[in-house]
């Protein structure tokens, strides 16, 4: 019990502290939960976003998947995070659809500067860097920044960083030296100087260029004593600003202002200005300008001025105008923009503002800045007008088909001809209208108005197709079934007995056109007694009432059939008596035995009427003699029988009717409305009807009783409204625009227009298309030109520099010489009143000139009268004018003013003379047909025919001249500006052929055949035409097509039986063998001709029945038996095997035991002997068969079907129906002629504006498009679609600068001075080789001037003065290249001048030259290498040549040649050669004197020179060096040297008594040989051999000298 409680307790205990342990766990973990949330454990994750989805634009959206976790990865419920930081899983977005393409686009910007990267080193070719851009999505419209996943959708993002190359800094590079320059004559110091010029400038931070001067002092002898040393130049400043005078300048007058030199003391004068104010109260201002003066010694010291000159006045004092600067108002308000819209940067609207003038620039005051300023319309990058619209093609639909549009091209006589169908040509209208874009909503809005098609981009769509017009074919119907039975019109309430016979045929093809029908398919016959049901009978076995021959009754078989021929319950015949026997007769043994009744013969006549009547008849015949005591034979007339047939009258019945009507609306027809896009019920189901009356065939209507009511067809029927069309128009384009510049007042009155097209023709009732489709109208408001003139007044008085500061100048004496004299100028208008000036400016050309130099003749000169008028000018080319002008005052009494040569009085000049030749200037332009003359025009262009053959002009530009030579206007010389000469252009004749031949009849009556029509030739084809089809021999083309011939359409017709005529007359029972003869005629089968005799060769010869058969008449007591009947049928698979039978009853038994004759037959089934197999058979498809009218398009492609037997012969085609044999697929089936289409082309555009103004070599061009493509073997498109004319040689004027004079110094030797041109008005004709002839400057008035600089400030160095050069040329056009390939596609090229020092005393005072670098295209890679010449002496010249031959100096590398490669200029041998006997040899190794040998180290160096024994006076051996070289101290080589034998010249080349040895050694072995020969040939027992010969050895020490 203790135990047991020990042992419980302890488990109780652990169950207790289990629990509380889970307890404890579970708090735990809540604890630990609750912990993990505060201390937020859980957080938010996120997938990434997918793709936009929604409607286009703005309105997307897209989405993305959020999850709460743990941190330690696992997924937790939502609950657990925080919901406030929940990320977002939807987003807006753009959506991006296809037609985006067009509104947004990548911008990129142009790569940065090359970034080095990696260590820095010494640079080699290049440096590899990095270089960057930076890439922005924008909408095309406004240039606006948008979200770059937008054109991510379109297109990847470029690439935004790219690789690049660094060049090593390219040092500048110079040429050599020039030549030194001369020194001068005399005794005086000079120096003299050489130049280099830059060959290419310094790049990427290169070594600027060297000093391009080099100078030195000449080695000059000393003067005599007494010679002058020096010279003296008269040096001049520049001129000074012009100015007027002041008050204190009289008390200035005659005063020096000193200005002694730094080298010397004696003075030079610089003049104070002074004068009374001379000016003119319109603007213009005279006043005085001067300049210093001083006289210049040649050691460039100043001297006294009276050294130099003795007059001052005119060199240092000038009149001149005081500059005023141009004047301008204010800038005018900024206009409307020029363009509506924006089209971005491709075609920017620009807008304007102008400003006048208030006063014009004079003398040399600054000029006037434009007038005119245009900007952009955009400010700050962002634009202030709207997008514009693009513009896309469109088209109207397709117009009906013609097929006069394609035959025109052959014949334009089928204009005549009515019911044209199959291929032709259909048009439409092409236009082009504009496309708005919405921006905010990025969608496009399309405006149908249609525009000028200039803006849309690509090309047109086609305006013409081919297409097919269905030809309209005739209703093919069936023949006629025979006539059926009398019936009732309905067996179900048959009132009265009249019926009907009625006769049907069906449509084998329906019509095809509008107003095609087929014609009635039913005929009708009114007949008596009509039946609804007959019982139909067949005959069963004969049974004797008594015996086994006699009379007896036939058990006959009925079955009631309806008038369908269909069997019907027996109940249906009850009112007719049914048979069920007919009576018979079975012969005895000595009765008389009668054949079978023949079929009935065809009915003499279709129908019954008054004058015939239709019969058959048939017959029978004795088959057996009756024995006595038998049964007679009937008479012969029993053995035929007569029946009337086709008893009903000719005359038949059916229903016509007429066309149906359109489909119109009915309200009592239940409409389906369907409803167009303008919401109006424009379709649903309406009604036709149409008339029915019933016809008799031979007299018209008639009565509607006599045609069965069963059959009268439809009057009315539902069909389907076609959908009423309106017209659509297009709206109006906008009127064309107003010319806005400014016409003359007498021009024409300007119109403008617009028009408007139909996209769709009105049909079914719509609303018809406007009359009006082009409407015009004058324009408003055209603004007129206004008229200004310039008016000048009269000259003011000379003005001279004034008095009081010429006083006192060396040299004055009185106030006289040159001057300037001024007028006023002002602007009128058309009314005379006073106008701004820029009004003037703007319509009356160039100002006049304000202010012209003047003379203020001096007491000793020469006065004159002013010129008078020149005389006037007669009409002949060779008169004159003059002009006179005579002396006045003293000067008639001098006599150096009666000089005429010096001072003339009269002056004559050639009258302007009419007369012009001209010249023919270029090419003769095609052969034009049709508006060849006609000017350049705008306007529609014009869709009539265009002749594109025949004669035309062709026509070549003329230049005119006038007598002196120079261009003129060619209107002088031809009213039109050309040479016009006729010409033809060939028409292109095509093949012509026949009509097509009627077709021949079929090539076999029986089964399928052919037919064949043709057509021959008519016109060969010439100059391009149409080329002929293949032609036979008799240049015929056929054509040939199936054809099949109804197997029974003849068919052999025979009559009776004659009766058997026995052989044999001595038989007086007249029974036994016979023959029997019967008619056999073939007759026509054919519904029209049925039954008429045709000739027998119509009929099928191995068909023809037997017309004589023998016969058997058997006699009385024999066994008679009938006729053999039909051979059973093999199958359809012959097999040898099964057999045919055929049977023969028994007629009558015999009298005697005599057997009868053999009653059945049989044999087996043969092929091809008495079993045919039959199968289809199909020809191959016809050519496609056109209707009469088409000429091209669809048409229909046949094969036939024959049946053929397995012998091969066709048969009828009952054969294969009756054997339901498969028949193969469609008969016919569509197809497609090509047709052949010549290329159609527009009209000819207007001549278009010459491509040049003036000049030689303008071109004007007319084109045509091509509208439709050539098809199958028509004309192609000519090559030639445009057509070029040369411009008449219309003259050109332009402004001509000559060129600069040489520095002008006024009076100076050296100094300050102009250069000046001149500006001259010339004509030329622009060509290459222009010459250029002067003209009146009026005529280039108008010209705007690219340079108006006529004079530039020069000067000219004086003694001791530096100067610079002239500029040199531009050096070659240089790549920078690494490693031979471009590194750029733009070059560099310089030019310098250098800095010329001439005074020795201060040679670093000239310092500085000028380089000049501009980029260049065409350039090329180059590379500079060290070139050398021959060592001599161990001494060459190395110097740096450019690839191109230019030789450089080398400075430092890169910019040329590297020093570090640079070859030696001086040999040196290393280690020095000092063992005795040794020198340094031109290979630069250490060798030995002559008479010496080198004994070599194991290194290859020298060790010492060994004397060779016995050989002081020969050659060193062949492996010794130490003759290649005149050795320095060997005495003994310099005595012989004159003697010895030595076979090369200095040049290396051997001498001439080397090749004479030569010769006399080979002469001499020649002749060894020859007399061996003839020695070993006399006898050859006494042969001696030849002492042996020492080998004869040559050896070159390599000693120039040897």
């Amino acid at each position: 019990m203790l135990l047991q409680q020990n042992w419980v307790s302890p488990q109780w205990a652990w169950q207790s502290l289990g629990k509380s342990f889970l307890l404890f766990v579970f708090l735990m973990l809540q604890t630990a939960d609750l912990e993990a949330r505060r201390g937020h454990q859980f957080v938010w994750k996120t997938g990434h976003w997918g793709r936009c989805v929604g409607d286009c634009g703005s309105g997307g959206t897209r989405s993305r998947a959020v999850w709460c976790t743990h941190t330690e990865g696992w997924t937790s419920h939502h609950a657990n995070c925080d919901q406030k930081e929940k990320p977002e899983s939807h987003r807006r977005c753009f959506k991006v659809c296809d037609w985006h393409l067009e509104l947004f686009e990548w911008e990129v910007s142009g790569w940065g500067t090359c970034v080095p990267g990696g260590e820095a080193g010494a640079c080699v070719t290049a440096q590899h860097g990095l270089q960057h851009r930076s890439a922005r999505c924008l909408q095309k419209l406004n240039r606006s920044t948008v979200a770059s996943e937008i054109c991510e959708h379109l297109a990847p993002r470029p690439p935004l960083e790219q690789a690049c190359l660094v060049p090593c800094p390219r040092d500048c590079v110079v040429s050599d030296f020039s030549a030194w320059s001369q020194c001068g004559g005399g005794c005086a110091r000079t120096m003299r100087h050489r130049t280099r010029t830059v060959v290419a400038p310094p790049l990427y931070g290169g070594a600027p260029c060297p000093n391009l001067t080099e100078s030195r002092l000449c080695e000059m002898a000393a003067c005599p004593l007494g010679e002058e040393e020096h010279t003296y130049s008269l040096k001049v400043g520049p001129w000074g600003e012009c100015r007027l005078p002041h008050r204190d300048d009289a008390m200035a007058a005659g005063k020096a202002m000193l200005d002694f030199g730094t080298d010397s003391g004696e003075p030079s004068i610089s003049w104070l200005e002074g004068h009374k104010a001379h000016h003119h109260a319109r603007e213009v201002q005279v006043g005085y300008q001067s300049r210093p003066v001083r006289c210049v010694r040649s050691d460039g010291k100043n001297v006294v001025l009276s050294l130099c000159v003795q007059d001052a006045v005119s060199l240092t004092f000038k009149s001149c105008v005081i500059a005023k600067d141009c004047e301008t108002s204010e800038w005018s308000a900024w206009s409307a923009c020029s363009q509506t819209c924006s089209w971005g940067e491709l075609a920017p609207g620009f807008r304007s503002r102008r400003r006048g003038v208030q006063s014009l620039a004079v003398g040399t005051g600054k000029l006037c800045p434009e007038l005119e300023e245009r900007e952009a319309c955009s400010a700050g990058g962002r634009e202030l007008l709207q997008p514009c619209p693009r513009f896309s093609w469109r088209t109207s639909e397709w117009k009906t088909c013609q097929v006069s549009l394609l035959l025109d091209q052959q014949d334009p006589r089928h204009h005549k001809h009515t019911g044209l169908c199959g291929g032709g040509i259909q048009t439409r209208e092409v236009y082009c209208v504009q496309i708005t874009v919405e921006v905010e909503m990025h969608r496009l809005k399309e405006v149908s108005r249609p525009v000028d098609g200039k803006f849309c981009l690509g090309p047109a769509p086609s305006a013409s197709q081919l297409c097919n017009l269905p030809c309209p074919s005739e209703c093919e119907v069936s023949a006629w079934s025979v006539w059926g039975p009398c019936l009732p019109e309905n067996c179900q309430d048959r009132q009265g007995r009249r019926g009907f016979k009625m006769r049907q045929r069906h449509v084998i093809m329906d019509p095809v056109g509008p107003s095609a029908g087929c014609p009635h398919l039913v005929e009708s016959i009114p007949c008596e007694d009509p039946v609804c049901y007959e019982w139909i009978i067949s005959e069963g076995i004969c049974v004797t009432d008594h015996g086994k021959c006699g009379l007896g009754n036939r058990i006959l078989k009925t079955v009631c059939k309806n008038k369908k021929g269909e069997e019907v319950p027996h109940h249906f015949c009850s009112e007719y008596p049914r048979p069920e026997v007919m009576a018979c007769e079975i012969p005895c043994a000595t009765d008389c035995v009668i054949g079978e009744w023949s079929q009935w013969s065809p009915c003499s006549h279709s129908c019954s009427s008054k004058n015939a009547e239709g019969s058959q008849s048939r017959s029978r015949s004795i088959l057996a003699l009756p024995a006595e005591g038998g049964k007679a034979c009937p008479p012969d007339r029993v053995l035929q029988e007569h029946r009337a047939c086709n008893d009903h009258p000719c005359v038949h019945f059916y229903w016509e009717t007429s066309p149906w009507s359109s489909c119109s609306e009915d309200s009592l027809v239940a409409l389906n409305a369907t409803f167009s896009w303008s919401g109006e019920a424009t379709c649903g189901v309406g009604i036709q009807t149409r008339k029915v009356s019933c016809m008799k065939s031979s007299s018209g209507h008639i009565t509607p009783k006599r045609c069965p009511d069963s059959t009268r067809p439809e009057t009315v029927r539902p069909c389907l409204l076609l959908c009423k069309k309106d017209c659509i128009v297009t709206p109006f384009s906008e009127w064309t625009r107003c010319p806005t510049a400014c016409q003359p007042g007498n021009a024409t009155a300007v119109k403008q227009s617009r028009y408007r097209i139909i996209i769709q023709d009105a049909a079914n009732g719509g609303h018809a298309c406007p009359d009006t489709l082009y409407e015009e109208r004058e324009c408003e408001d055209i603004p007129i030109c206004p008229v200004y003139r310039w008016k000048t007044h009269r000259w003011s008085h000379c003005i001279l520099v004034p008095d009081s500061v010429r006083q006192g100048v060396l040299g004055y004496n009185e106030a006289c010489g040159h001057g300037l004299q001024s007028r006023a100028v002002t602007c009128l208008s058309e009314t005379n009143e006073s106008a701004d000036v820029t009004e003037c400016m703007r319509w009356a050309g160039p100002m006049p000139p304000l202010v012209q130099e003047c003379l203020v003749p001096c007491k000793d000169d020469c006065t004159f009268t002013p010129w008078s008028k020149f005389t006037a000018c007669s009409f002949d080319c060779e008169s004159t004018k003059t002009r006179r002008r005579s002396l006045t005052g003293r000067s008639r009494k001098r006599d150096k003013c009666q000089n005429t040569e010096v001072y003339p009085q009269v002056e004559t000049e050639l009258c302007p003379c009419e007369v012009f030749t001209s010249q023919p200037h270029g090419n003769w332009s095609d052969c034009i047909i049709g508006g060849g003359k006609s000017e350049p025009q705008s306007g529609m262009r014009s869709h009539g025919d265009t002749k594109e053959c025949g004669e035309g002009i062709r026509l070549r530009a003329i230049a005119c001249y006038d007598k002196t030579g120079r261009l003129v206007d060619p209107s002088h010389c031809s009213s039109s500006g050309y040479i016009e000469e006729s010409c033809t252009v060939p028409c292109p004749f095509d093949c012509k052929l026949s009509d097509w031949s009627t077709w021949t009849p079929c090539s076999s009556s029986c089964g399928t055949g052919v037919k064949v029509r043709s057509k021959w030739l008519k016109e060969k084809p010439y100059n391009g035409g149409r080329p002929c089809p293949k032609l036979d021999l008799k240049n015929q083309v056929y054509e040939a097509v199936p054809c099949y011939t109804e197997c029974n359409q003849y068919s052999w017709v025979v009559e009776p039986w004659s009766p058997c005529k026995i052989n044999s007359e001595q038989n007086s029972l007249h029974c036994g063998e016979g023959i029997q003869t019967r008619k056999v005629r073939c007759v026509s089968t054919a519904e029209d001709h049925r039954g008429e005799t045709v000739p027998n060769t119509l009929c099928n010869q191995a068909e023809i029945p037997d017309e004589v058969q023998k016969c058997s008449l058997y006699c009385p007591s024999e066994c008679a038996v009938s006729d053999w009947g039909q051979w059973s049928t093999c199958p359809q698979v012959c097999d040898p095997n099964v057999v045919q039978t055929r049977t023969r009853q028994v007629l009558r038994s015999s009298v005697n035991t005599k057997p009868c004759p053999e009653d059945s037959q049989v044999k087996p089934c043969i092929l091809n002997q008495n079993c045919f197999q039959y199968q289809y058979n199909l020809t191959d498809w016809s050519t496609c068969q056109l209707s009469e009218n088409a000429t091209c398009g669809r048409g229909v492609r046949k094969r036939l079907l024959s049946c053929v037997r397995s012998d091969g012969r066709t048969v009828s085609a009952r054969h294969c129906q009756q054997r339901h044999l498969e028949k193969p697929g469609e008969m016919s089936s569509e197809c497609l002629v090509g047709c052949v289409v010549d290329c159609r082309l527009s009209a000819w555009s207007a001549w278009s504006q010459c491509s040049q103004t003036c000049g030689a070599g303008g071109q004007m061009v007319r084109g045509r498009a091509v509208l439709l493509q050539a098809e199958g073997e028509g004309r192609p498109c000519p090559a030639q679609l445009t057509q070029h004319r040369s411009c008449p040689v219309k003259p050109c004027y332009s402004w001509h600068l000559g060129p600069w004079s040489p520095c002008r110094l006024q009076g100076g030797q050296c100094g300050d001075g102009l250069q000046v041109r001149n500006l001259t008005c010339v004509v030329h004709d622009a060509s290459a080789s222009a010459t250029a002839k002067p003209v009146e400057n009026a005529l280039c008035a108008e010209l705007p001037l690219k340079e108006t600089v006529l004079q530039l400030p020069c000067s000219v160095p004086c003694p001791g003065d530096c100067h610079l050069t002239e500029w040199s040329e531009w050096s070659s056009c240089e790549l920078t290249c690494i490693e031979g390939r471009s590194f750029e596609t733009t070059g560099r090229q310089a030019r310098s001048r250098a800095f010329v020092g001439q005074s020795p005393e201060s040679p670093e005072s000239c310092s500085g030259q000028v380089v000049e670098t501009r980029p260049c295209s065409g350039g090329k890679c180059y590379n500079y290498l060290w070139k050398t010449s021959l060592w001599r002496d161990n001494v060459r010249t190395v110097w740096c040549q450019r690839s191109d031959g230019i030789n450089v100096t080398v400075t430092s590398f890169p910019g040329g040649c590297a020093l570090q490669t640079k070859p030696a200029e001086v040999r040196r041998c290393s280690p020095a050669c000092k063992k005795p006997f040794s020198y340094c040899t031109q290979r630069g190794v250490c060798g030995c004197e002559r008479g010496y040998t080198e004994i070599m180290r194991s290194n290859g160096f020298l060790d010492y020179c060994m004397k060779v024994p016995g050989l002081e006076d020969k050659k060193a051996d062949v492996k010794t060096i130490a003759g290649k070289n005149k050795p320095v101290n060997s005495k003994m080589h310099d005595i012989f040297k004159g003697w010895s034998i030595q076979p090369f010249n200095p040049d290396g080349k051997l001498k001439m008594w080397v090749y004479g040895v030569s010769a006399s050694g080979f002469l001499i072995i020649a002749f060894l040989i020859f007399t061996s020969f003839l020695m070993c040939k006399k006898s050859k027992q006494h042969q001696s051999t030849p002492p042996q010969q020492k080998p004869l050895t040559l050896a070159y020490d390599g000693d120039i000298d040897m």
